[in-house]
């Protein structure tokens, strides 16, 4: 869901996988590598928020942020941008933004902090929900994982013996990437099946011999989970971080949900560069599992990776370990580094932000957190499969970190 499409349900690499059509050219692009409530959002926010336009237009002074998702729809093509920025000084306040338009068919605005598909930002919930489970006593880091699924784990160079979780986690496994090899079909998918459409195929790599990301280890990350606390991943993600810390308007779909809850500007995907755009928003997003099936606002993924930082979901040493980091800059850009479902970039301005990002077909998102408070994410709604996009859309975050 990003990586390969950066950090997308991607294959590696930006997620680039082959598809042959819809759910294999979107599904390939997407979970790899990264909105105020829509429902309940008051209009008084949106006003607030142009107010805030006007005034600084007046001074002949346009927000750079805003300057940014303006640029992603006139230049990259984006049919509509959205942004939430959490103030340099840490305090509350909360800046949304919107460009282009929600919904092409009917021209309606962009819903001011819009639900959107975060892809594999899901994975960086899925770590986190692990390393509880590492500081209650219930998971090893460095157990393989025959420990918690004995004989799930087997194939060509492939052997759950030889795989510990931290090397899931950081995508240092040598798992396949099961997004490279999904089929046409657009259905429904159980994790297993999913897991096994990976090993069907060769292992990449030793374990431990290199990083290259790779969705199927979270998808085996999720199954360990289910497996060690007797409940649905989507539950424990809900029981564990969405309502500890009050993501109101971040949920995980039900099997069979195809639709997206709240208010939401609808997602597109183009099959070539000169191709229409195709309304999207509507998928089963059950391939991408607890690689990228999550459904969140920019507002909600600030206040879940300010939390992350603050040691409001982990205890210091399972922090810590979550950032501790390898080399990850063949997918996440120069200078990047991947922890347990964490990646860090250095900031043009000094300093690292910490996020992920996700690619999911119709969306794709990056978002970052420092340690001294600051937050933004900014969401698009396109699956972007150009560098020079995907470049503008991390370089809209960094301007919103480093204003």
């Amino acid at each position: 869901m990003h990586e390969q499409a950066r950090q997308g349900l991607r294959p590696p690499g930006r997620l680039q996988g082959t598809r042959r059509r819809t759910l294999q050219a979107v599904a390939a692009m997407a979970i790899g590598v990264m909105t105020l409530a829509a429902l309940t959002q008051p209009a008084s926010a949106s006003a607030a928020s142009a107010a805030s336009a006007a005034s600084a237009a007046s001074a002949g002074q346009t927000d750079p942020v805003q300057r940014a998702l303006d640029a992603l729809v006139r230049d990259d093509g984006m049919p509509a941008a959205l942004a939430s920025v959490k103030n340099h000084d840490g305090r509350t306040r909360t800046r949304t933004y919107t460009a282009g338009v929600g919904d092409l068919a009917t021209h309606a605005p962009v819903p001011v902090d819009g639900q959107v598909r975060i892809g594999s930002n899901t994975k960086t919930f899925v770590a986190v929900v692990v390393l509880q489970l590492v500081g209650e006593g219930k998971i090893a880091l460095d157990a393989d994982i025959d420990t918690y699924l004995p004989g799930l784990v087997r194939g060509k160079g492939i052997d759950g013996r030889r795989i510990t979780v931290r090397q899931l986690l950081q995508q240092t496994s040598g798992l396949p990437n099961y997004t490279n090899y999904l089929g046409d079909d657009v259905r429904y998918y159980t994790p297993r099946e999913l897991l096994a459409t990976a090993l069907r195929h060769p292992a990449d790599f030793d374990p431990g011999e290199k990083w290259a990301y790779s969705n199927t280890n979270y998808i085996v990350a999720g199954l360990i989970v289910q497996k060690i606390t007797g409940r649905p991943l989507a539950k424990e993600i809900d029981r564990r971080i969405i309502k500890r810390v009050g993501l109101r308007h971040t949920y995980f779909p039900a099997p069979g949900d195809a639709s997206i809850q709240e208010p939401h500007p609808h997602g597109y995907y183009r099959e070539s560069a000169d191709g229409p755009l195709r309304d999207i928003t509507e998928i089963d997003p059950s391939w991408g599992w607890a690689a990228g099936q999550l459904i969140s606002t920019d507002s909600d993924l600030n206040r879940f990776f300010g939390a992350l930082l603050a040691g409001r979901l982990l205890p210091p040493a399972q922090l810590a370990r979550m950032r501790s980091t390898v080399p990850a800059e063949a997918t996440f850009g120069p200078g990047a580094r991947y922890g347990l479902g964490l990646v860090s970039r250095p900031l043009p301005c000094g300093g690292l932000s910490w996020g992920h990002g996700g690619s999911f077909p119709g969306y794709e998102t990056r978002s970052g957190a420092t340690d001294d408070g600051r937050a933004a994410s900014v969401a698009v709604t396109m699956q972007l499969t150009d560098e020079a996009s995907r470049r503008n859309l991390e370089r809209a975050v960094d301007t919103a970190l480093c204003r």
